[in-house]
């Protein structure tokens, strides 16, 4: 280990922006520290997924991870809550699926109010920029997602795949 010297700046930690961009669509951005395929992985893997996508902050537990990333596959993410007798489902499919660089996926527990999510790995010397991108049928429904504060788990969420992908180096599941 070595020290960092005075009058050297401190290494920058990635930062999530969370933006919207429009009456129905909200984007997250943040560089990920690891390639494109080992992001992309973290977000395709059930056993992976289950270690950072519930922000730790809300208290919630995956109960069920199911996936099948595929173009035309599904998915289905139970949680738990300490405040609440009743898991909650989330839902969908999967519409794309471009390895390493692409994943298209409905949101169906609300129904003709659900959000389709985009998420695109851009991968820039050995960094990945990812880009979430959420559109919502109307200006309402993200209003409603926005008030019930299902959206502002995103930094911390963020923060918990970057620690993963730290402790895991690039060998997350393997090459």
């Amino acid at each position: 280990m070595h020290d960092r010297r005075q009058n050297e700046p401190a290494p920058m930690k990635n930062r999530t922006t969370v933006e919207r961009k429009s009456e129905c669509e909200l984007v997250v951005t943040r560089t990920f520290n690891a390639p494109a395929r080992i992001v992309f992985q973290a977000w395709t893997t059930p056993e992976l997924l289950r270690r950072w996508w519930a922000p730790k902050s809300f208290g919630v537990s995956f109960l069920s991870c199911d996936a099948d990333v595929r173009t035309g596959g599904t998915y289905r993410f139970v949680f738990g809550h300490a405040s609440s007798e009743q898991p909650m489902a989330f839902f969908g499919r999967y519409i794309e699926v471009t390895p390493h660089s692409r994943l298209v996926w409905t949101n169906d527990e609300g129904g003709e109010g659900g959000s389709v999510t985009t998420v695109t790995f851009e991968e820039r010397r050995g960094e990945t920029l990812v880009v979430m991108h959420d559109r919502y049928p109307s200006k309402e429904a993200l209003d409603g997602a926005i008030a019930s504060g299902s959206t502002g788990g995103f930094s911390e969420t963020f923060e918990q795949l970057d620690g993963l992908l730290v402790t895991q180096g690039t060998g997350v599941g393997g090459p």
